[in-house]
């Protein structure tokens, strides 16, 4: 677990780890095409196996992995702009081009696969961050505590006008309208017309994408505090740091997010987007662990081989998925059991973990890592 320019592996193994928990998310969003409140917990949680079993996965699994890897997304800016220093290349340009990059893939991508593609957002974070990242410590931090303090402030709002929303039956009969059109969309409807509708619904569609802003920033920071605090680093201090991670991350944030049980929707989100990045922040602890333990080696290795290949496994994990449910495919959606829909997060697992076992062996990094890192380096490959 070297803090150096060679790859962390703890740092692939959580990127894998995040990669496979976005599909855990992402999954019933294919499954139930239209549902828009799918990934909360249902009110009557107890009532069933069935639905306990899914509240429980998303006390767990909601919104923690798009803050693992949001915090990854910041760890990772800061490892490029120490090699690009090292190379002497210059930082802004590089970087606001590799985000550029990475916005073309994310709106591709959001065209014709997903509509909750996050890459987008991430590269407008990215390029944002890349201003910031120079200054001083000191800064940084401030300004973490303020969009940190913006974000917190945003959902707190929301949350009281969604408690008040959820009782509008007006606003529940748009929703149950909308959650028809999308439905129809995604069953019945051809590749084409599905791309035309995220097209034409380009601004609602990427909502999220925009309001998680402050978030991401402060994540981003997080993740560059935590790779310059040590949190990396294979002697003690590290190891502190990690295990006060999984200590106080897992002790608070599960508690935290079993808030989401509470019946009435009034910790909706928050548990998805201020409680979420706690637990999140565990899991970096836990995992560090596992791995110091040297506990279950063959999973760690395949999660490893996703990490290293995170672009082009998210990317294949959604076609697969969309092949799976979507009217143009397999046609497999709407699926209510819960069983059914962990039986194919499995199946698109095991898809992505042979997948990443192949790019790593004949490429040494996925199909997507490799083209990008190609056009990224580029343009500045003949400056003296």
């Amino acid at each position: 677990m070297e803090q150096s320019e060679k790859r962390i592996r703890l740092i692939d193994v959580l990127r894998g780890f995040a990669i496979i928990g976005t599909l855990g998310t992402n999954s019933w969003l294919f499954a139930q095409p239209g549902n828009l409140l799918g990934v909360f917990v249902n009110a009557n949680w107890w009532e069933d196996i069935q639905s306990f079993l899914q509240a429980s996965l998303s006390v767990f699994v909601n919104g923690k992995f798009l803050s693992l890897l949001t915090i990854l997304f910041g760890i990772g800016l800061e490892l490029k702009y120490r090699k690009t220093k090292k190379d002497e290349l210059p930082w802004i340009p590089l970087y606001l081009w590799t985000m550029a990059l990475l916005f073309i893939d994310g709106f591709l991508h959001f065209v014709f696969v997903f509509e909750y593609d996050v890459l987008m957002s991430y590269a407008l974070t990215g390029g944002i961050v890349a201003f910031m990242i120079s200054k001083r410590e000191k800064l940084l931090k401030k300004i973490m505590m303020i969009t940190g303090f913006m974000h917190l402030f945003g959902v707190v709002l929301v949350s009281i006008l969604w408690f008040f929303i959820l009782k509008d039956d007006s606003f529940l009969f748009e929703m149950e309208r909308m959650g028809e059109e999308i439905s129809s969309v995604y069953q019945n409807q051809s590749y084409w017309q599905q791309v035309h509708y995220r097209v034409v619904h380009f601004i609602e569609l990427r909502a999220e994408a925009i309001l998680i802003l402050f978030m991401n920033i402060t994540l981003y920071l997080v993740g560059i505090h935590l790779y310059r605090a040590g949190a990396f680093l294979n002697n003690e201090r590290g190891r502190v740091i990690r295990k006060k991670l999984m200590i106080y991350g897992l002790g608070i944030g599960i508690p935290l997010n079993l808030l989401a049980l509470v019946s009435g929707g009034y910790f909706d989100l928050a548990t998805r987007y201020i409680f979420a990045p706690v637990l999140a922040l565990g899991y970096i602890g836990l995992f560090a662990w596992v791995l110091h333990k040297k506990m279950v080696p063959w999973i760690m290795k395949r999660f490893e081989a996703i990490g290293k290949t995170a672009l082009s496994c998210y990317i294949l994990q959604n076609i697969v998925a969309s092949l799976m449910f979507y009217g143009w495919g397999f046609n497999l959606a709407p699926v209510s059991s819960v069983y059914v829909v962990l039986l194919c997060w499995l199946f698109i697992t095991i898809v992505m973990m042979v997948a990443a076992e192949l790019f790593v062996t004949y490429l040494g990094t996925g199909p997507l890592e490799y083209v990008w890192k190609k056009l990224s380096s580029a343009p500045f490959k003949n400056r003296d």
